[in-house]
């Protein structure tokens, strides 16, 4: 039999054989054979076996007996129903009347949580808003963060897994939701006026009105407020109702136990207590007697365990102690009997205990007097007064009111109170005096009352005693008197005793059993009007039982005694009623085990011939309707024979089972309201703690197993529990430690080790999204504690480590092949392999770029979501993501292994890749990093050296069969740009992933540029740059090499480009023509924008980066600026040479040749007969329309106002010291007339001209220009003189009003 405070093994092999006979065989033993009904579990290896062999049946029919007899399978049914009734007895005990435990008010709510069903409606709510079906107003940033959460999470298997497990609730969604949103939010831009709190609560308000759908606006307060109940205190019936469900009992099994147990009686439930607790004491002697203990893991344990059961019970006997006498009724401020912790409770039927004295147990009575009227008053006229007293002997006397002796009615109620338990009640009629002598009023009549508690409470009348000489023979008065019977007084009544001790004498006397304490009662005879008792005797220790008659005792039929060693009392009522009341109450107050039974044939006897007391008639009716369901074994079962460590194990189990199933998201955590009733169950019924956190442990560790969500924290306390009772580090003191629960821990202790370990290593699947909230946390910080050898010694570091690490490797893999599968990468069917090794080179990259991009994805989220619980070894997480990316590196190689040479499609794997690589720390150049680095390195070079090959040969081709139109258009011309034929390589610039356009390609729709084969060689230097620049290649090393290959490669072919275009330049200019004619060709002006473009170019293309200012490539800075300077004076050569053809012409009027003369000659005598042209004026204008023509063709052609202002500057300098120049030959000869007005015209002409143009005040009045003004002015003055004609109006001066040409 096992001690009823422990989990382990007696040898007591009656109790025990009396225990499995109770139980039916399944109740016994804790190592007796397993019972045939299981529940149908699967069975976990590790698990622990100690506390019953056979698990316990659940209420529905077992799974295993579904192949066997059916004659067999109910038996099993049966046994399991009656285990289960047995147990429910037990569990409404602690129910009815608790006196260790309470409800718990300081548990964390839990939430509602998510079912199948909700989760489908969710997903469709979300899907409504986003397909704008709701009328829920929102931006664009928040629609967004609502289709991120809605693809990423709401669509995940994981999130559905972990519904399905029962551990999800709405409240983890809205976190994950906000948490999201709080990412987004903190990255955009500040907003004046509305800070980022205000929008974090408006988008959770619109998740909110999301999540709760139109329709259910009015409903959803209805149901929370109906299903939050049994999160709250539980009352006494919803606690049966709970367990009823729990235990699979009906409502009228309950019933009948309820009624049988007389579980609304607070004393008979302390009785009972009083009994298991003396049960409990008795075992523990004997057990100390005849030295049968459980094996412990030390010999000096065994006395250490008496002490424990002892102290056990004696803790639960204070606690009794310690309550109420009734609980909820007055409190009994009589004096408590004191009582020592060690020896009074154990020493029963100590001679020396103290006792009662009389005066400890006064009581205290209310009495309550109802006067209704009187009848028969005769003697007094009808208009007299009359009016009642009455009074309680030894105390006060009141008054009724007056009234006329017509109608003598008053329903006066008076109150008093008494200590009598047999108090004298006095009630007296009275009228008033009319005598003037009179002192005092006449008294009419009397009548005296001798009320108990268990007197009638209704009215009644009574015949009054009246004077000598009355005429009112026949008075009577109807009153009501009502006496209220005390918490502490369990039952009254009329007895005969006789005793050896008291009451030694056979009479009938008035007897009240007294309550003083929980543990102290006493039975005290009364004499009228006193309040202390005649005698008393203290019931503790003392049996009762029914007896037959005594014929030697006159007085009284139905007889019983109270029998204690040394002591007899022989007690004796006048019906069989009353004496099976008084053998209850006084059963109730011995606390004896025993159970007394009345005979038979004294059931039957009635001597009064009267009904039987309503008590004692449902007392009858339920013991027999009780007896006729066949329960009555349940209820007499003696709790100190029972296997309870059994009992309890297979009550927490199906209680958790119910609190796993019910509508809440508990993680394994139990209800107030259950942990109360397995708190009372274990204090009451002495299940060991370490028994108790050990079954606890296993029932959960199957319910993770079994895909349940179980929260990690319950686990660590538990284990810690049992840890320190194990390792005798317990904060009450080192208690005893049997072997079994030594063997059990180290057992659950080895499972919970792995248990925990394929957590961790599953932690994206077990703590999907972070959820529960600290969870994975939790569980590493329950790991440590689990590998500590012992709980004083912590473990090392390194070794939690190591242990944390070898489950993120597990984790990595895992990780990565249900991406794959998710991918449908690594198919596990054949057809999807051969599918995959057959498909083509594009395909498997796109695979595997979506791979990758899946790959980011999870670690992201294992950053964002658990990256915190493995804030201690960050490095670990940094492993672990290596080695994630090592398993991906196999199927990256293969994609690309399969690529045709010379391929740059792969090129965005690379950029996605290293884009997350590089901003990651711990990530950063490490050995994937590296590994992705050295196979792409070859394919950069290689497309580096591919693209210059053809950019060279570009520049070749396309400067040969440039046309030197001027592009209008970049993107029109590209196209018709023939690129040489590399293997591989596209015609065009490859499609580059993120391949921004030029910032200078804007303008080029709007302005007229330099030639297709220089913007496309300026568009290819940009573009290949930027590609490089947008690899943001990790190594600085490498990049830096990249860097300068290309600035280099840019100088290189902006130096060809400017070289082509300048030979070019000059054999346009040597066929152009040297007179008036000339136009510049708008091929001249794109070759001079070609430059312009080159020397913009080379500022970004050939820049490199010298620390902290940008120096640039000297050598193609300077050959632009010179070729520049070359072309500028190469066209100022061109300008001054047509100027010098003008001059020439002007010699031929020289004076003093012989063709001057002619000219002269021909001219005066053609002017005699037509209008001859003035030759002067011709030859001017054409030259003028010449200089400005060219000089509108540059301002509008050519695109750098700074290279026109210096080609104008050297023209006109150049135009002014030719003309000089050919004055200055000239010094000693008169210009002729039409010398002079030609000259005068172009300069002037010139001069304004070039000042429109924005030259200088200082380069147009140059010293050259007023050596030609004062030249020409003489010149000017002189012709005057000596021409009759004049010059026509030409002249130098500024005021002349010639027509502008």
């Amino acid at each position: 039999m096992l001690d009823p405070s422990s989990s382990e093994e007696e040898s007591d092999e009656g109790l025990e054989e009396e225990s499995r006979d109770v139980l039916v065989a399944a109740g016994g033993s804790q190592r007796a054979p397993p019972a045939p009904a299981r529940e149908g579990r699967r069975e976990v290896p590790g698990r622990a076996g100690g506390g019953g062999a056979a698990r316990p049946g659940s209420p529905s029919p077992s799974v295993h007996s579904e192949g066997r007899d059916e004659p067999e399978r109910q038996l099993d049914e049966e046994q399991e129903r009656r285990i289960r009734l047995q147990l429910y007895v037990f569990v409404v005990r602690c129910i009815a009347y608790p006196f260790n435990a309470k409800q718990p008010t300081d548990m964390a709510r839990r939430q509602q949580k998510l079912n199948k069903q909700q989760l489908q409606l969710l997903k469709e709510r979300f899907q409504a808003f986003l397909n704008g079906e709701t009328q829920i107003v929102a931006d664009e940033a928040f629609c967004n963060a609502v289709r991120s959460y809605y693809e990423v999470f709401l669509k995940s298997d994981r999130v559905a897994r972990m519904v399905q497990s029962g551990g999800c609730s709405a409240n983890d969604f809205r976190e994950v939701f906000k948490k999201n949103i709080e990412k987004r939010v903190r990255s955009l831009p500040e907003i004046d006026g509305l800070s980022k709190e205000t929008v974090l609560s408006s988008w959770i308000a619109k998740y909110d009105a999301i999540y709760r759908g139109e329709e259910d606006l009015c409903k959803q307060p209805n149901r929370m407020a109906l299903s939050a109940v049994s999160e709250l205190i539980l009352s006494k019936e919803q606690l049966y109702e709970m367990f009823q469900q729990i235990l699979g009992i009906k409502k009228l099994e309950h019933q009948l136990l309820y009624n049988a147990c007389q579980l609304d009686n607070a004393d008979e439930q302390a009785a009972q207590i009083r009994r298991e607790l003396d049960g409990r004491l008795q075992l523990a002697e004997k057990m100390a007697k005849e030295r049968k203990f459980p094996k412990f893991i030390a010999k000096e344990m065994e006395t250490m365990y008496i002490e424990e059961l002892r102290s056990s019970v004696n803790l639960l006997m204070a606690n009794l102690e310690s309550l109420p006498v009734s609980k909820g009724g007055p409190e009994f401020k009589l004096q408590k009997l004191k009582r020592s912790q060690n020896s009074a409770f154990l020493d029963i039927g100590d001679e020396n205990e103290i006792q009662l004295s009389k005066s400890d147990v006064v009581l205290s009575f209310t009495l309550e007097i109802v006067i209704m009227e009187v009848q028969g008053l005769k003697s007094v006229a009808p208009n007299r007064i009359v009016y009642c007293t009455m009074e309680v002997e030894g105390g006060e006397k009141l008054q009724t009111d007056q009234a006329e002796a017509s109608r003598p009615q008053w329903g006066t109620q008076g109150d008093f109170t008494t200590t009598h338990p047999r108090p004298v009640v006095k009630v007296k009629l009275f009228t008033e005096s009319t005598g003037v002598l009179a002192l005092e009023d006449k008294e009419l009549g009397r009548v005296i009352l001798y009320p108990t508690s268990n007197s009638s409470k209704s009215a009644e009348l009574h015949r009054m005693i009246v004077p000598k000489n009355s005429q009112d023979s026949d008075l009577k008065i109807k009153l009501a008197v009502r006496m209220d019977k005390p918490a502490h007084m369990k039952h009254s009544g009329y007895l005969y005793a006789l005793g050896q001790k008291v009451w030694k004498r056979w009479k009938k006397r008035y007897f009240v059993l007294v309550q003083v304490s929980q543990y102290t009662f006493a039975m005290c005879s009364y004499r009228e009007k006193k309040s202390e008792p005649q005698e008393l005797m203290q019931l503790e220790g003392y049996t009762v039982d029914y007896t037959d008659p005594h014929p030697g005792l006159q007085g009284g039929q139905m007889f019983f005694n109270a029998v204690k060693e040394g002591d007899t009392v022989i007690f004796a009522s006048d019906d069989e009623q009353d004496r099976i009341l008084w053998v209850q109450a006084m059963y109730r107050a011995t606390g004896q085990s025993y159970k007394p039974i009345p005979a038979i044939q004294a059931q039957k006897l009635n001597p009064k011939g009267g009904a039987l007391h309503t008590d004692a008639q449902l007392c009858k009716f339920y013991a027999d309707r009780f007896q006729k369901h066949g329960m009555d074994e349940f209820i007499s079962a003696n709790p100190c024979k029972l296997d309870h460590a059994f009992l309890f194990r297979l009550l927490q189990r199906q209680t958790l089972d119910h609190r796993l199933n019910d509508s809440y998201s508990c993680l394994g955590w139990f209800s107030p309201g259950q942990v109360f009733v397995l708190d009372e169950y274990c204090a009451r019924y002495g299940v060991r703690g370490c028994h108790r956190h050990l079954c606890y442990l296993t029932e959960l560790m199957e319910q993770s197993e079994n895909g349940a969500v179980i929260d990690p924290t319950l686990l660590h306390y538990s284990f810690a529990f049992c840890a320190s009772h194990v390792h005798g580090n317990r904060p009450d003191g080192i208690g005893t430690v049997s072997m079994e629960e030594k063997e059990r821990f180290e057992e659950i202790k080895e499972r919970l080790s792995f248990l925990l370990e394929n957590q961790i290593s599953h932690f994206r699947y077990c703590f999907p999204f972070g959820r529960p909230e600290g969870a994975l946390k939790a569980t590493l910080s329950l790991l440590e504690r689990v590998l500590m050898k012992d709980i004083a010694t912590p473990i090392p570091a390194e070794e939690v480590k190591k242990v944390v690490r070898k489950c993120l490797e597990k984790a990595a893999l895992i990780n990565y092949t249900r991406l794959t599968e998710y991918a449908k990468i690594e198919g596990s069917a054949e057809k999807e392999t051969e599918t995959m090794n057959q498909a083509s080179p594009a395909r498997k990259l796109e695979d595997v770029l979506h791979l990758a991009e899946l790959c980011i994805e999870v670690l992201q989220q294992n950053e964002e979501h658990h990256a915190e619980a493995f804030a201690w070894w960050p490095d670990l997480l940094a492993e672990h993501a290596e080695k994630f990316w090592a398993l991906f590196t196999v199927d990256m190689d293969t994609a690309l292994e399969a690529q045709p040479q010379d391929s740059w499609d792969s090129f965005p794997l690379f950029q996605l890749l290293n884009n997350f690589l590089r901003n990651d720390t711990l990530l950063c150049n490490g050995k994937f990093h590296k590994h992705l680095q050295e196979i792409f390195v070859p394919l950069v070079v290689r497309y580096v050296d591919l693209m210059e090959s053809s950019i060279a040969q570009s520049i070749h081709r396309g400067f040969e069969q440039e046309t030197w139109q001027p592009v209008k258009n970049i993107a029109n011309s590209l196209p018709n740009v023939a690129l040489p034929k590399v293997p591989s390589l596209p015609l065009n610039l490859p499609q580059i992933p993120s391949l921004s356009t030029p910032s200078w390609m804007a303008p080029l729709y709007e302005s007229t540029n330099g030639s297709a084969t220089s913007e496309d060689l300026f568009w290819k230097l940009d573009a290949l740059q930027m590609f490089v620049l947008d690899l943001h290649w990790p190594e600085q090393e490498f990049a830096h090499h990249l860097e300068q290959r290309l600035k280099l490669m840019a100088s290189d072919m902006i130096e060809a480009c400017v070289k082509r275009t300048r030979t070019a330049f000059e054999l346009k200019l040597q066929k152009a023509s040297k007179t008036t004619d000339l136009r510049i060709p708008a091929s001249v002006c794109t070759m001079f924008n070609v430059l312009v473009d080159a020397k913009k170019q080379s500022t970004k293309l050939c820049a490199l980066d010298g620390g902290q200012e940008q120096q640039y490539h000297s050598k193609i800075d300077d050959l632009i600026d010179s070729t520049v300077k070359e072309i500028i004076s190469m066209l100022v050569s061109k300008f001054v040479a047509v100027l010098e053809g003008v001059l020439s012409k002007l010699s031929r009027y020289d004076e003093g040749t012989f063709f001057s003369s002619i000219l002269s000659f021909t001219v005066k005598a053609a002017a005699k007969y037509v209008d001859v042209p003035k030759p002067g004026m011709d030859l001017a204008d054409t030259y003028i329309m010449f200089v400005r023509q060219n000089q509108d063709i540059l301002r509008e052609k050519v695109n750098e106002e700074m290279y026109i202002e210096k080609l104008f500057d050297q023209w006109y300098s150049s135009s002014m010291k030719v003309i000089c120049v050919w004055l200055a030959d000239r010094l000693d000869l008169q210009l002729h007339i039409y010398q002079l007005k030609t000259l005068i015209k172009i300069v002037k002409k010139t001069y304004r001209d070039f000042r429109l143009q924005g030259v200088l005040e200082g380069t147009l009045n140059s010293k050259t220009y007023d050596t030609l003004h004062r030249r020409l002015t003489v010149e000017e003055a002189t012709a005057s003189v000596s021409e009759g004609g004049g010059l026509q109006g030409i002249t130098m001066k500024d005021s002349d009003e010639e027509e502008e040409g």
